[in-house]
């Protein structure tokens, strides 16, 4: 089977990665299609940065909006929805875009996924024990000593993840991250070309600074109210960039002020995390969108060019 032409933007949050595919979609006839792990909820607008009604105007985005926030959605989940929506959007003479800052969606879309144990109630329900009994961080203690590569990828406070790659390894013996090596994501089904904004380390920044004003000046606050008062405090969503530093504040444990500033943070380290990610990934093309313009639309002209053929 032809391989489909697909245009990845992808890099860090707070990079331009969607006003970028928008700005493209006025030359291009290309399709947006999300690979960020919570803009598959819904009612988390706001502190996933997700694309506006307004920026969505006559440009499709697929991928939005698609379980409950109380839901579980994984990368198999993800790689089967959206392989379909980028065979739909090539059959009909349009470019897939794939956009976002979820690094293993994009990877497992593009090259599959490695054979892992499937999930184990009981063996979860150990871990999550584990934790409670022996404080928070135990067992990131324990990815880190078992499985440090992984570790370095996963957020101490994302005990789904690290939860997962400490199962595989007891189910399997083997750690998550020689898996994945293993495999090498070779079940290629895509032509991509993959692209990434450069910025200077200050403007990114910068640039971090200003969202993370913007989200709080934008609702944030009152988002995450709503979504604690419609699903409990305990979502595991929550629990994620964001949210999670609100309710400190909703929690009467931190000012405004003091949330604002832990969000820029957190973020940055975010940001540090995707970049390290993305920077490993031989065939991402890093963009200077100040000089690099007429480059970037050459290569995607010339990809635009196997749809027509």
């Amino acid at each position: 089977m032809a391989q489909i032409p697909l245009l990845v933007i992808q890099g860090s949050t707070a990079s331009g990665k969607t006003d970028w595919a928008i700005r493209l979609a006025e030359r291009f006839p290309l399709e947006v299609i999300s690979a960020d792990s919570r803009q598959v909820y819904r009612h988390m607008d706001i502190g996933t940065a997700k694309a506006s009604l307004e920026e969505r105007a006559g440009i499709p985005h697929h991928m939005l909006d698609l379980i409950d926030p109380d839901q579980g959605y994984s990368v198999a989940d993800y790689v089967i929805a959206a392989r379909t929506i980028a065979a739909d959007i090539y059959s009909r003479g349009k470019l897939p875009c794939v956009v976002g800052g979820t690094g293993l969606y994009i990877r497992a879309l593009i090259g599959g996924l490695a054979e892992v144990p499937q999930g184990n109630d009981e063996l979860r329900l150990e871990f999550s024990r584990r934790e409670e009994q022996l404080g928070k961080g135990t067992l990131y203690a324990d990815l880190q000593q078992v499985d440090p590569e992984t570790a370095v990828r996963v957020h101490p406070n994302n005990l789904v993840k690290i939860i997962r790659a400490l199962e595989v390894f007891q189910l399997s013996g083997q750690k998550m991250s020689e898996l994945q090596q293993k495999h090498g994501f070779a079940d290629a089904h895509f032509r991509s070309l993959m692209l990434a904004p450069d910025w200077p380390k200050e403007i990114l920044h910068q640039r971090i600074a200003e969202r993370s004003r913007l989200m709080l000046a934008g609702g944030l606050i009152e988002e995450t109210a709503g979504l604690v008062a419609d699903y409990g405090v305990e979502l595991k969503s929550l629990q994620t960039l964001g949210y999670r530093e609100v309710l400190n504040y909703l929690h009467g444990d931190a000012t405004l002020d003091d949330v604002r500033d832990e969000i820029m943070l957190q973020t940055r380290r975010y940001a540090k995390r995707q970049l390290t990610w993305f920077r490993k990934e031989p065939d991402t093309i890093w963009v200077d969108s100040c000089h690099e313009s007429d480059r970037v639309l050459k290569l995607i002209e010339d990809l635009i060019q196997t749809i027509k053929k």
